[in-house]
């Protein structure tokens, strides 16, 4: 149990110092994976501060939610600066030629993810509106999804707006920017009560920072604060870790913080007082680093505990558990405690290898599996092996993982998947293929196992799902095919 232990801390301490691989299989397949769209970050002081390094530091913490593209906006002496470009977050800010230009008093900053035909530099974050002397006025980060995009982009063209990107990010960015006469509180209000979806929004104008959710908490926002005159937003707790903010609690559903010049402090506001948390269960299966909390609940803890329920509902006798790196290992520790199974960190990731390899046939992609993820051998050949995984999308990296299993000379495998089945797309933010390219809306369990070819197979069920969680106040939609809000006409607009 102390080597268990072990392992553990060791799991979760190597993300202090690189990004979080969430599953390295499926790196090579973005279809076979729900995608979260982004990561925000937002930081305001009374006083200045280092910015550029503080962004760069809480936006490298939530890489794992956005790889395709960085930006940032930084509020210095009262005008606001924007730079936005292709590439992981390290890389964009050394390419930064003079960083005391992002030096200032605060910053929000995005990571983007890739999403399939929408990787156009204009959709790139933060959006920033400009007046009429071309100076930036305001600027935002988005995280999520609307479902009423449509029909207010149409409205706000019929007005007049000009749109600049195909994101329903930029809708939110215009609806405050027309409302702003109403005060920052008045507009941010008025905008909340036209769009419809998921959303976590960091901003800034010339002199006011701020950050809303939506009226169900779908997409996560947290606050920190360095001293009682510096506060941080963000999507995970990580973030406040990285920049040395202590935790404060989580925004609520429906709430508006912001600065206001007349007040010390940050303020708060609550458009609606009758909001329900709703907050998306795969953030804690998949999106969300281990060492994040969310909503009070540890990630590392219910992926953990979500192996040891699926011990107590499917158990199996086996020699060995192994987790897929990075998402499926605290799950299949969790395994091992219940079951006693020891557990082995078999599966060798190679630190080196990028995103991607760009190679012209079938057979030697397939090949870079094994440049990226290695077994070794000698201790699972002739073995009765389980291997925990977070989720199966598609079924095609599963499928290879246990192709390169039987290679290995695996004598059983015992395939566990710590989360239902997925067989709903996701309209609330999260990027996941169509209903007919999810294998388990389309194959029986038996039907799955055969293809997959492995000896025994089970999903964690909902009502387990919901125990470890302790609340059914959340967004299941891809499991159940029902969502906290309608979606909507809009899904294959932005698309």
């Amino acid at each position: 149990m102390k080597d268990l232990q072990k392992q553990k801390q060791d799991y979760l301490d190597q993300f202090k110092s690189r990004t979080y691989g969430r599953n390295l299989l499926k790196s090579d397949d973005p279809f076979d994976a729900p995608s979260e769209e982004c990561g925000i970050f937002g930081l305001y002081s009374e006083n200045d501060l280092d910015t550029f390094s503080l962004s760069q530091f809480g936006l490298f913490a939530l890489q794992h939610r956005g790889q395709e593209a960085c930006g940032i906006s930084v509020m210095n002496q009262g005008r606001i600066f924007n730079l936005k470009d292709e590439g992981l977050v390290l890389d964009f800010y050394k390419d930064i030629r003079e960083p005391e230009t992002f030096m200032g008093n605060s910053a929000i900053g995005h990571t983007r993810y890739t999403t399939a035909g929408d990787k156009k530099k204009y959709n790139f974050q933060p959006f920033f509106a400009k007046n009429e002397y071309d100076q930036i006025i305001l600027s935002i980060a988005h995280n999520g999804n609307l479902t009423n995009a449509k029909c207010l982009k149409a409205e706000l063209e019929a007005e007049g707006v000009v749109f600049k990107a195909t994101s329903d990010s930029e809708v939110i960015l215009r609806l405050i920017q027309k409302n702003l006469d109403l005060g920052l509180r008045g507009a941010i209000k008025a905008t909340m009560e036209k769009i419809e979806g998921a959303y976590s929004v960091v901003g800034m104008t010339r002199n006011k920072f701020f950050a809303f959710r939506d009226f169900h908490g779908i997409r996560p926002l947290v606050l920190g604060a360095i001293d009682e005159k510096t506060f941080v937003a963000a999507s995970e707790t990580v973030a406040l870790d990285a920049v040395g903010a202590q935790y404060v609690r989580d925004i609520l559903p429906g709430e508006i913080v912001y600065t206001n010049e007349n007040e010390p402090g940050l303020q708060s506001f609550m458009v609606r007082e009758d909001c329900q948390r709703n907050i998306c269960a795969f953030e804690y299966i998949y999106f969300a680093r281990p060492d994040s909390t969310l909503e009070g609940i540890n990630v590392h803890e219910v992926r953990e505990k979500s192996g040891m329920k699926i011990w107590e509902q499917a158990p199996v006798e086996a020699d060995i558990v192994i987790g897929v790196p990075d998402s499926g290992v605290p799950a299949a520790i969790g395994f091992s405690i219940a079951s006693g199974i020891p557990f082995r960190p078999v599966l060798i990731k190679n630190r080196y290898v990028g995103r991607s390899f760009i190679v012209p046939t079938q057979d030697m992609r397939e090949r870079i599996v094994n440049l990226k993820l290695n077994p070794i051998i000698s201790e699972i050949k002739g073995k009765r092996v389980v291997i925990i995984d977070d989720s199966i999308v598609r079924g095609t990296t599963s499928k290879r993982l246990v192709k390169i299993l039987r290679m290995a000379g695996v004598k059983e495998i015992h395939f566990r998947s710590v989360s239902p089945p997925i067989i709903a797309p996701c309209y609330l933010g999260i990027d996941t293929p169509s209903k007919d390219d999810l294998i388990s809306a389309n194959m029986s369990v038996e039907e799955l196992r055969e293809y997959l070819g492995v000896d025994s197979l089970e999903f964690l069920s909902m009502e387990n799902l919901i125990k470890i969680l302790g609340s059914s106040n959340h967004c299941f939609g891809c499991f159940t095919e029902k969502y906290p809000v309608p979606k909507g006409d809009d899904e294959e607009f932005f698309k």
